[in-house]
């Protein structure tokens, strides 16, 4: 689709947000399973929830334009997930592995706060209110999740400083 006008952007990011948001939903379980520290399986785990209502909204989005859903490869988030992939198929140390997934996943949160900002920008640009109110609940669980996992770094990355290098 030719990106012609900040309609066509605004769909096309949308599609790119769906594809991350649906894929998510199949990281965060394996990312919460890798997790050591309980309370980092229970952050993936809640989040997980979490973006099944983010998924439900960016269709109620979808719906109010009158467009059937469909995602659109993320290439941003294709690349943080290898990124995550490699900290759980090398991390050998429990801190190590928890401090890797928890910059994994900030780093996949970021890409999201920044990709709801513009959405609720533009949204509200092509005076589409309720829209921009679905995509901010969104950003507002992004940055809930991205404090949460900045408290439980606070816990886990001095655990993985004690491992010696090798």
């Amino acid at each position: 689709m030719p990106m012609n006008s900040l309609d066509a952007l605004f769909e096309d990011t949308l599609r790119d947000m769906y594809y991350a948001e649906k894929k998510l939903t199949k990281i965060l379980p394996k990312m919460a399973k890798k997790a050591t520290s309980e309370e980092l399986t229970e952050a993936f785990t809640s989040h997980a929830e979490e973006t099944q209502g983010q998924v439900q909204r960016i269709e109620q989005v979808f719906d109010m334009l009158d467009k059937t859903p469909r995602a659109k490869k993320c290439e941003a988030l294709e690349g943080l997930s290898a990124e995550g992939d490699h900290v759980m198929e090398e991390a050998e140390d429990d801190g190590v592995m928890d401090a890797g997934l928890i910059a994994s996943a900030q780093a996949v949160e970021h890409y999201e706060i920044a990709r709801y900002g513009a959405l609720i920008a533009w949204a509200k640009q092509l005076d589409m209110s309720d829209a921009a109110d679905l995509l901010a609940e969104s950003l507002e669980e992004e940055k809930a999740a991205d404090e949460k996992l900045n408290g439980l770094a606070e816990t886990v990355n001095p655990m993985a400083a004690r491992q010696e290098a090798a």
